[in-house]
């Protein structure tokens, strides 16, 4: 019985090593990320050229946008709620029916092509295809 004891403290010594090995490790690599984070940014600036351009993108641009609703015809409601200053949304099926309840509180573009601003209290519904349809 004492060897079988020995045997498991020596593997819990070697586990717990291990842990330190690995954290210390892992600590040592969060802290040096500052090198990597611009090579990080350059590479998100950059477009791609193979980018797919979102049938409708809506943004926010009032502290709250009123109902905003984005559905595909005849089928699944993909948005029907309020939104937040700042908040966007994208969306790439090939049609799409959108309802703004104040068109002049969001930021539209179709297709990668802004979209006229509505009018103030002005209630906007459209339908958007995409390039391929």
């Amino acid at each position: 019985m004492g060897l079988a004891r020995l045997a498991l403290a020596v593997l819990a010594a070697v586990a717990v090593v291990t842990l330190l090995v690995v954290g210390g490790r892992a600590l040592i690599t969060s802290l040096d990320t500052r090198q990597q984070q611009p090579e990080r940014a350059n590479v998100a600036a950059q477009p791609q050229a193979s980018a797919q351009v979102p049938t409708v993108r809506i943004e926010c641009m009032a502290d709250t946008c009123p109902l905003v609703t984005v559905r595909v015809p005849g089928g699944d409601v993909l948005q029907y709620r309020d939104m937040s200053r700042g908040e966007e949304v994208s969306y790439f099926e090939p049609e799409l029916d959108v309802v703004l309840t104040d068109a002049a509180t969001v930021l539209v573009t179709e297709n990668g092509k802004a979209r006229a601003p509505g009018k103030a209290g002005a209630r906007e519904a459209f339908t958007v295809r995409g390039p391929g349809a």
